[in-house]
Parts: C-alpha cells; sequence; structure tokens
C-alpha cells in the first residue's frame, strides 16, 4: 500500500491539513488500512522534503494546509501509469505458515488448513455483506464508489484464498496416498561375517 501517492492523490484536489488527510483515505478505502494522525504526518514530512508538497497556509482553525507541488503531480501520474510490480510480492502470512508445518513435528497441517479455511470463509461472508449494505442504495458519490471497489478486491482475494487452501489440502491427499502405496525399501544384506585367522605356533 502507497500512503504517500495516497495522500498526493487526495492533495490534488486541493490544500488539506494531516488529519483531514487521514479522514478521506479512510473513507475512500472504507478504513480497510486505518492511519495515525503521526503516519499522515512523517509522510507529508517526507513529501516535502522530496518537493512533492509545500505547506500552503493554514485554515481558520490554524491547521497547516498541505498542497501538491508540480513535482507531486508529476509523481502522481507516474504511479498512476506505472503497473503494480508483482515480482516481488510482499511476504504472505499464511503461505510461510504452511510452508513452515509441512513436516513440522506434532502439526497437523490439514487442520491449519480447516482452521484457516473457516476464517477466510467467513471473512469472505463478511465481505460480501458488506458489498450488498454498499449497494443499497447504489454508490453516488467517488467515496461509495472507491469502497465498493476495495471490497470486490476483498472478496476476490478471500476466494482466490479459499480455492488455493482447498488445492494445498487435495495436494496433501494425493501425496499422503502415493507415500501409503509406495513399497517398503528392502532392508539392506547383513556384512559379512569376517574371516578368522588361525594362529600360527612358534618352532620349537
Amino acid at each position: 500500500m502507497s500512503i504517500r501517492h495516497g495522500l498526493l492523490a487526495l492533495l490534488e484536489h486541493g490544500p488539506r491539513y494531516g488529519s483531514q488527510l487521514r479522514t478521506e483515505f479512510e473513507s475512500r478505502t472504507g478504513s480497510t488500512w486505518p492511519l495515525n494522525v503521526g503516519q499522515v504526518y512523517t509522510t507529508l514530512n517526507r513529501l516535502e522534503r522530496d518537493g512533492m508538497v509545500v505547506q500552503d497556509g493554514e485554515d481558520e482553525a490554524g491547521h497547516t494546509l498541505y498542497g501538491i507541488t508540480d513535482a507531486g503531480r508529476d509523481e502522481l501520474r507516474a504511479w498512476f501509469e506505472r503497473p503494480v510490480d508483482r515480482t516481488s510480492p510482499a511476504r504472505d502470512e499464511l503461505a510461510i505458515k504452511l510452508a513452515m508445518a509441512v513436516g513440522a513435528p506434532a502439526v497437523d497441517i490439514r487442520d491449519v488448513i480447516q482452521s484457516q479455511r473457516r476464517h477466510t470463509v467467513k471473512a469472505m461472508q463478511d465481505y460480501t455483506r458488506l458489498k450488498a449494505q454498499a449497494l443499497e442504495p447504489a454508490p453516488a458519490d467517488r467515496d461509495e464508489i472507491a469502497w465498493l471497489l476495495v471490497l470486490e478486491q476483498l472478496i476476490f482475494q478471500t476466494e482466490a484464498e479459499a480455492r488455493w487452501l482447498d488445492h494445498c489440502e487435495a495436494r496433501l491427499i494425493r501425496l499422503s496416498a502415493a507415500a501409503e502405496q509406495r513399497p517398503e525399501p528392502a532392508p539392506p544384506p547383513a556384512p559379512a561375517p569376517a574371516p578368522v585367522r588361525g594362529h600360527r605356533g612358534r618352532p620349537g
């Protein structure tokens, strides 16, 4: 998630202060990725350092306003045009957990899969219910439409995760069945006894 570019996109609509940016960011994404004010101001300070935003006066309540610069607009345009890089995927805790559970002592990986599947299906049902609420009435403003897009991405993501868990369980079943059908290796032959050497008597 690029907080940096998200804030630039919001600032393109006009000057904003930190708390306002946090509220609008969470409204646009349905609080799926909540921010704290400190995180927002840290990002604004870095954007200001990089010449992408400038302080643009204060509002009536004395909040410092930030505005986007031409350099910030250029960066935002480049971000919108640049595909999200999937060649270096973020670490996925579930994938790491299953990879480590394979062969781990005292761990039944199928129990791990079934527990995760229950959680994933429940999350998918929750997202689907939220989508139904978002569609009734039909979304009218950009924040509602943006939240609907985020919700649908979460639904597709959980559906794909549930299918992947089914695939993992099916593969483990096939591997287990193949291991049971594999013949036991023959025991190695016993080593031949060493020859016994006779003792020679000394000449009298």
